[in-house]
């Protein structure tokens, strides 16, 4: 591999900066090597650092919930799952209707995109024409979305 003679030039400062005392023998691109080896060995170790810190933030954080989460000490009533306050009959494990779900990502659905609306309202006066035909046309596709859930009866409660 060739280093420029320029970044040799600037390799060959910051060594003499570094090291004041250099052998006569060392030529200039081997400092260079030196110095880049020197260079990717510290960006490994910051890699290594992220990875610790990350790994360690996880466990101190399941380590800390564990310590202060709900345990059952005592009173069999305290593990128990409650609504309001009121202790719970029956089956606490049960199924939920799949109407439930399709109101839930509806919602998803459509927060999402009056978010994206919202956005792109702020930056309208930059679009100018092209970015107004694109939302006129992502509104109707949401429409005929919208159209097409409401015809097979997705919105009506049973």
């Amino acid at each position: 591999m060739r280093v420029p003679l320029l970044e040799c030039a600037r390799v060959a400062q910051r060594s003499s900066a570094r090291q004041p005392s250099s052998s006569p023998g060392q030529t200039t691109a081997h400092r260079a090597r030196t110095l880049a080896s020197e260079d990717g060995l510290t960006g490994i170790w910051y890699v290594v650092g992220f990875a610790i810190a990350g790994v360690s933030f996880v466990f101190l954080t399941i380590g800390a919930s564990w310590l202060i989460s709900h345990r059952n000490r005592g009173d069999l009533h305290k593990g128990l799952p409650y609504e309001s306050g009121i202790d719970t009959y029956g089956d606490t494990h049960g199924r939920f209707g799949l109407s439930f779900y399709i109101y839930a990502l509806l919602f998803v659905a459509f927060d999402i995109e009056v978010i994206f609306i919202y956005l792109w309202a702020i930056v309208l006066r930059d679009l100018l024409l092209g970015g107004f035909v694109s939302m006129l046309i992502f509104v109707a596709v949401l429409m005929l979305g919208l159209a097409y859930a409401w015809r097979k009866g997705v919105l009506t409660w049973h």
